[in-house]
């Protein structure tokens, strides 16, 4: 297949050409826009700041923040398969792909709790942590138990959207242009 009778859309009237690459040029706009404001390359890092790019992550991070698991291990840690590189990669960008629409619809349930897909991620990092511990704990069977059964502290008790005081609340960064400068 020749590329430039395609890059030129050579058959098509000249007003419609222009039409199609205005139309191309505005869907790549905005996505530009959309990149830039969403902070789209902070979730290419490990950083738990990323985390309160959404507002409704913000309880979560503080409770984080204040907690024992600060100390040693960052959100992606914990929610985020550490097996090898394509795991790792493939989860952030299913689960991010998921984070997006739902937020982008203001679909957020007001209790958060971890997915049917985050479940067993977590589990493994908590016992890849916490081997040491885990042989009292029966993992196999009718008595096969999750580690947040027992340790609800994790991010507190509450895990609503209002669970933590405003003024704990860390300040989002500036989105950069346009809206931050």
């Amino acid at each position: 297949m020749r590329l430039k009778p395609l890059l030129t859309l050579q058959g098509l009237p000249r007003p419609l050409q222009a039409a199609v690459w205005a139309a191309l040029g505005v869907l790549l706009g905005v996505g530009i826009v959309t990149a830039t404001l969403g902070r789209a390359a902070s979730y290419l890092s490990d950083k738990s700041e990323t985390c309160i790019n959404c507002h409704v992550m913000t309880d979560a991070y503080v409770s984080w923040q204040s907690g024992s698991h600060a100390l040693v291990a960052r959100c992606n840690d914990c929610h985020v398969p550490q097996t090898n590189p394509v795991a790792r990669w493939g989860f952030k960008a299913l689960d991010g792909t998921k984070h997006s629409a739902v937020f982008s619809m203001h679909a957020e349930p007001q209790v958060l709790s971890l997915s049917a897909l985050g479940r067993p991620v977590v589990q493994a990092n908590c016992l890849r942590c916490h081997a040491n511990v885990m042989q009292c704990v029966s993992l196999e069977g009718p008595d096969h138990r999750k580690c947040w059964d027992c340790h609800t502290n994790i991010h507190g008790k509450a895990r609503s959207l209002s669970a933590s005081p405003v003024e704990r609340r860390p300040r989002l960064p500036e989105a950069g242009w346009p809206m931050g400068k």
